[in-house]
């Protein structure tokens, strides 16, 4: 895996793009086996983690990125991302940190 780094960096930019203009379409970048982390609980395949994203009780957001950290994963050639950054929500006025 050559470029691991820009294929991380291109999977971050499309991913918080779609989060913040197309939400219902994240359920597209999801398997099975995914699994998502939020506050401490876990939400484990495409329809739990869809169904989490989608009911979060904000509508409107943008993502600020601040890093990017990827590195390959010796799992089926696979890629581990880390993004942290900062997070507007629609008429508030201070942004909200994310990892």
């Amino acid at each position: 895996m050559e470029d691991y780094e820009g294929l991380g960096t291109s999977f971050v930019v499309h991913y918080y793009n779609l989060f913040d203009n197309e939400r219902p379409s994240l359920k597209s970048l999801y398997q099975p086996t995914s699994l998502l982390t939020f506050e401490g609980q876990k939400f484990q395949g495409v329809e739990e983690i869809s169904n989490k994203i989608n009911s979060l009780p904000f509508n409107q957001c943008r993502h600020s990125i601040s890093t990017i950290d990827t590195q390959p994963s010796s799992i089926n050639g696979g890629i581990i991302v880390f993004v942290s950054g900062s997070l507007q929500l629609a008429g508030e006025e201070h942004q909200l940190r994310f990892s």
